[in-house]
């Protein structure tokens, strides 16, 4: 099936009173922070082109606390939010053409980089998404697929929970505890209800 009618879907096409056409799905590799490196899974993040008055800009909504919340144009320009400052950048790497960076709020005070893409490899089938998805769910590389895993943006700052622990991001300051199930049920219902 044609990715085409993906992209009318979900509705980037309307943000607002501002027209967006939305040109491709693409795949990005993730990189890895801990281990210096980009993830060896492949190509397993899904982000959304589009453009708005002759400018390409990506849409991110799968990345967890590093959301820009909002759309990231693909010239370098930094965009800041109440998550704090992303850019996406022309890039000569083996995994694309650009890739996005961010500092986020309360956490970082250097560029990081997220993850790289290939703007020029769209997703072409719907097929290829299902592909994505198996690799996430069994792989056993995946960091998504061992524990339940949620996140939520505060105020100021971030919870993460899992069933073995449980992370705090307040005014730049972590806190992390490690809980047993019946502090993951509690916790579960206080921030995720």
């Amino acid at each position: 099936m044609d990715i085409v009618p993906f992209c009318h879907v979900y509705p980037v096409h309307s943000l607002g009173s501002c027209e967006f056409s939305c040109d491709n799905v693409i795949r990005g590799v993730v990189y890895d922070h801990d281990k210096e490196q980009y993830q060896t899974l492949g190509r397993t993040h899904v982000v959304i082109l589009v453009t708005h008055k002759d400018t390409a800009y990506v849409i991110d909504t799968g990345f967890g606390g590093n959301l820009p919340l909002k759309p990231v144009p693909l010239s370098g320009e930094a965009v800041v939010t109440s998550n704090g400052e992303f850019r996406v950048k022309e890039a000569d790497s083996p995994h694309g053409d650009y890739i996005f960076e961010m500092k986020l709020k309360h956490k970082h005070s250097e560029w990081r980089t997220g993850y790289a893409f290939d703007s020029g490899d769209p997703i072409k089938d719907v097929t290829q998404l299902n592909d994505i998805q198996t690799i996430i769910s069994t792989h056993s590389g995946s960091p998504f697929n061992k524990h339940p895993l949620l996140t939520k943006r505060t105020d100021n700052g971030n919870v993460t929970l899992t069933d073995t622990s449980f992370t705090q991001w307040k005014d730049g300051e972590m806190e992390k505890e490690e809980i047993d199930h019946e502090r993951y049920q509690k916790l579960l219902n206080i921030w995720f209800e």
